[in-house]
């Protein structure tokens, strides 16, 4: 090996706010490259000799972070003499060039923003746009908590990290439900990092004992239709070409088992399928159609179903082979689909607004989702299991089902208070 030395020290000619800059000088035969590390300190807070911040407390005003500045450091020092072992491994004579571009790459390894981006940019490649947006406002949300974010690397992500991250999302008066939808994003965040070994266990916050996400769970307010106000819209057509196009949307949706709007959306001819028991729609929700042994979900179609279809197909234009009036234009793919789509949902529940009115439903706000959740709730009042409510409903674990479902059908306790 040629000869190569390094040594970190303050260069103590320019003071700048948070002190002077601390520097990497790397040297290899006779030449040198100075390296700035983007720490700084005061040189009363530096020991020059050790190349480490000072923590004898009889040194007035320590640097605040110098435990973990000194770790930072003791981890970079390991870092150098890998990168130089690697070099003289593959015996590769490099240059300083060289090695400060290998350092600074290996540097970046872990960094919690930039994992979070690429963890984006995948989503969006790969036609995920859902999650794309989910995991990103998840990093805006972290990039207002925490200005010091895009220097963060995982090991900081620790329980003392997230109890200050929820304190600050509480602050802002955000419903345990919402900071649980932030935390179970940055969960999955530090999952894949482990997984691709640029995080690791130790300081995971998640873990047995760890920081709960499943306690911030509230109870949210069962939004299901009485029969009256469903049978309001089974039954009355509408004059007016948009509420009737509205209130057939809402009904598809709830024969097909409670089917999402972006589900409904995305359906084409293709997704028709002959069985020897009569036609089927067959799908994959697009919230869960990349996760392991996720089942397609077959809806029988009904004449129900079918009669909605035709409807459609007679009386609305369609784009492409689109089954439903909702895509409008032609040829949009992936993102420019998916916000398409996002802003059609929009307007469709504004359109449901305007049905209620008409058709006086004062019971709740009607959106697409009461949809999905008069079905499930209309299966359970009629006694059909809660395994075969969330099979249908496409969940994957009945935890997710009840919060579809009350405790107990108000028929049931109307029932038991008689024996008081």
């Amino acid at each position: 090996m040629k000869y190569a030395s390094f040594k970190m020290w303050i260069a103590d000619k320019y003071h700048y706010k948070e002190g002077y800059a601390i520097w990497l000088v790397v040297r290899k035969n006779n030449k040198r490259k100075v390296m700035a590390l983007g720490i700084y300190a005061e040189p009363h807070q530096w020991n020059d000799k050790l190349e480490m911040f000072v923590t004898d407390k009889r040194v007035p005003k320590l640097h605040p972070d110098r435990i973990y500045l000194n770790e930072w450091l003791t981890q970079k020092k390991s870092e150098i003499l890998r990168i130089i072992a690697d070099f003289d491994a593959n015996k590769i004579d490099w240059t300083l060039n060289q090695f400060e571009q290998e350092f600074f790459h290996y540097s970046n390894k872990g960094n919690v923003k930039e994992f979070f981006e690429n963890l984006i940019q995948t989503y969006k490649d790969t036609n995920h746009i859902g999650n794309a947006n989910c995991y990103n406002r998840t990093l805006h949300v972290l990039e207002l908590f925490d200005e010091k974010l895009p220097e963060r690397v995982f090991p900081e992500i620790d329980i003392k990290y997230v109890k200050s991250f929820d304190v600050f999302l509480q602050k802002r008066e955000c419903k345990g439900n919402t900071r649980k939808f932030y935390f179970k994003t940055l969960r999955a965040v530090l999952n894949k990092a482990i997984q691709d070994g640029e995080a690791s266990e130790t300081t995971y916050p998640f873990g047995k004992g760890g920081f709960s996400i499943s306690a911030l769970e509230e109870e949210t307010a069962k939004r299901y239709l009485p029969h009256d106000s469903m049978m309001k819209l089974k039954t009355t057509v509408m004059d007016n070409a948009v509420l009737e196009r509205t209130r057939r949307l809402f009904l598809f949706s709830y024969y097909c088992y409670g089917i999402s709007f972006i589900d409904a959306a995305l359906l084409t001819k293709k997704n028709i399928i002959r069985y020897n028991s009569g036609n089927y729609i067959v799908y994959k929700r697009n919230k869960t159609k990349e996760a392991k042994k996720v089942k397609p979900i077959q809806i029988k179609i009904t004449p129900e179903i079918q009669e909605l279809m035709d409807w459609f197909s007679a009386n609305t234009l369609l784009v492409e082979d689109y089954l439903l009036p909702i895509v409008s234009i032609a040829g949009y793919k992936g993102e420019q689909l998916y916000n398409h789509i996002r802003s059609r949902f929009g307007r469709n529940n504004k359109n449901l607004t305007n049905l209620a009115k008409v058709l006086e439903i004062t019971d709740m706000k009607l959106t697409s989702y009461v949809s999905r959740h008069t079905m499930a709730m209309t299966l359970q009042d009629n006694q059909v299991p809660r395994e075969v409510i969330s099979q249908i409903l496409g969940h994957s674990d009945l935890a997710t089902t009840n919060t579809y479902l009350d405790s107990f059908a108000s028929s049931v306790i109307d029932e038991a208070v008689k024996v008081l």
